[in-house]
């Protein structure tokens, strides 16, 4: 583990107001202004400059977070559009000219080379792409994902005799009554389907923008742009494709089998877009917690009993401002972590409605932020940044590793119910992740395409690599599903990362039932590492194996057919 050093370097004041550029614009020109003698001259503009970029990075994440609380706070929406537009381009500018300094320096070939590696590679890379006038485009981009949050944030449905947010909706689709599930699926989509043509047209524009973003940078097509700006040094697109091919060759016969069982199971025929998260046995749904106080405290006792220092690490969220978990009007969709880098303090987002899908976001968002904290000691802000591709193996580890705790939440039926509930999604969300990726790889070496064609490969890929499911009239809405996928609108090509963290997730279940002492401690060792080695030695400081083709999908998939297969044999899920 890195050395603690959660004492700043004194260089950046403990009061400063980093939302104003003014505030910060005379210490950034201090950093690009200072003598280096020396690659310790070096050294300590890199820890100067971590804890500057901390601070302004903590100011936009801190507004951001207000904005996705509250889409209707008009104040909150302009406080963080004006730092978008008048902090973030000035931001770049002088991170770009900091990143030449440091690479350009002489002495930059004197630093330790095993620990500043996977540094001076990235920022040799930014170099390489950056372009002043991308700037105002990507503070567009900005702008643009701002009015998918807030579309998606006011979506309602009156519904039996009350207004509902769309999360709160996600609970009458696991009710045992086909009827109600219909009825809740449909109050979904035909509201979803008003604002289809907003969404439609943000997109137009995000694949436009993005296009010229690349073109500016010299780079041919948006993908190959995203793959060296999200430094993808270890894979290629080729090696994506590769994963398609043994998603479709593995998991959609496990995904495509796991339907037809159920849909004998619930007795229907054939099985529907509502049917797919219903009890197989039409029992009442899971309800592991009835409000989120319950939920932080058997979360809390949960992470107590698989290891200490990961309960401890959760209750000091509990302090001050570490969640927002509720459902409600105008808050942005879905659920995700945040690092607030400069003060160290984790926050955790959801939209918590009492389902168990909300228990597994929670053990999800807490893994990343185990991650984060694991990583304090790191005094870089670059190297408590790891790379998502291993970001993910962390969150999506909790899920797993939960298992024998369940219990906080469930009787022994209900835990049954639980586990098979998660490793059959192992099943789903593979394909799903397959969609996406090949989705995103389509839009943007086709950038071109019509709103039409757009629809037309999305149905494609679904009858690639989708459930047996039948949409007969519901084309309409099957053709916009994609508009859920907020990855799309602000994280793009943030998605392959999903699936390769998966099946390292999926290792180190397989690590943990034969070994949890020495799963733990290689969970703590691997995060700790934050991103400050290349991703292959990331997994391998875990023992895991970096690889995501045919043979190690087969080999893990074949594992959880087992685990599926002994948990039908308790005879009580």
């Amino acid at each position: 583990m890195a050395t603690d050093h959660h004492a700043t370097s004194g260089f950046v004041p403990s009061d400063l107001d980093a939302t104003l550029w003014e505030n910060v614009e005379g210490l950034y020109k201090a950093l690009l202004d200072r003598e280096l003698k020396d690659s310790g001259c070096l050294e300590q503009l890199l820890l100067d400059r971590s804890e500057l970029d901390a601070a302004v990075y903590e100011a936009r994440v801190n507004l951001s977070i207000r904005m996705r609380c509250h889409t209707d706070d008009k104040h909150a929406k302009s406080s963080f559009l004006a730092f978008i537009e008048h902090v973030m381009p000035r931001f770049e500018q002088a991170g770009f000219e900091l990143d030449r300094k440091i690479v350009g320096s002489p002495h930059a070939a004197n630093l330790d080379g095993a620990r500043y590696e996977v540094l001076l590679r990235n920022l040799r890379a930014d170099i390489e792409i950056f372009r002043e006038e991308n700037i105002a485009l990507q503070i567009e981009e900005k702008k643009l994902d701002q009015q998918f949050q807030q579309t998606s944030g006011a979506m309602t449905v009156a519904i039996w005799g009350e207004e509902r947010t769309l999360p709160e909706m996600v609970r009458f689709m696991e009710e045992a009554e086909r009827a109600t599930r219909e009825a809740a699926w449909r109050g979904i989509w035909e509201r979803r389907e008003l604002d289809r043509e907003r969404l439609d047209d943000v997109l137009d524009k995000l694949v436009a923008l993005r296009s010229e973003i690349a073109r500016n940078a010299g780079i041919d097509n948006y993908r190959d742009y995203m793959f060296k700006r999200l430094h993808r040094f270890d894979y290629t697109p080729a090696d994506c494709e590769s994963f398609h091919d043994a998603v479709e060759a593995v998991c959609v016969p496990l995904l495509r089998s796991l339907n037809a069982e159920r849909a004998s199971s619930l007795g229907v025929d054939p099985l529907r877009p509502w049917d797919l998260t219903a009890d197989v046995k039409s029992r009442p749904p899971l309800r592991p917690f009835a409000n989120c106080s319950e939920l932080i405290d058997k979360s809390s006792r949960l992470f107590h009993r698989m290891d200490l220092s990961l309960g401890k690490m959760f209750d000091s969220l509990r302090s001050g401002d570490g969640f927002d978990l509720e459902s409600r009007k105008w808050k942005a969709p879905g659920g995700f972590h945040a690092n607030r880098e400069r003060s160290r303090r984790s926050f955790i987002f959801m939209n918590a409605v009492g389902t168990h899908r909300d228990l597994d976001t929670m053990l999800h968002e807490s893994g990343h932020a185990f991650h984060a904290m694991l990583c304090h000691g790191e005094p870089l802000l670059h190297y408590k940044r790891p790379p998502k591709e291993f970001t993910e193996v962390a969150s999506m580890s909790m899920e797993l590793f939960a298992f024998p705790y369940l219990d906080e939440f469930y009787d022994e039926m209900a835990l049954a119910r639980a586990k098979r509930q998660r490793l059959e999604l192992v099943a789903t969300i593979l394909p799903w992740i397959a969609v996406l990726d090949a989705f995103q790889h389509w839009l943007y070496a086709n950038p071109d395409h019509n709103r039409s064609e757009r629809d037309a490969y999305w149905i494609q890929l679904n009858d690639r690599f989708g459930p047996a499911v039948s949409w007969e009239g519901l084309e309409r809405y099957r053709q916009m599903s994609w508009q859920i996928v907020g990855h799309l609108y602000g994280a793009p090509f943030y998605m392959i990362e999903y699936g390769i963290a998966q099946l390292g997730a999926l290792q180190f279940w397989l690590q943990f039932k034969q070994d949890r002492p020495r799963a733990m401690e290689n969970y703590r060792r691997g995060l700790a590492l934050g991103g400050s080695r290349p991703l292959p030695e990331l997994f391998q400081a875990a023992e895991l194996t970096f690889e995501f083709g045919h043979d190690m999908m087969k080999r893990l998939m074949d594992e959880v057919q087992k685990e599926l297969d002994k948990i039908r044999d308790l005879r009580i899920v």
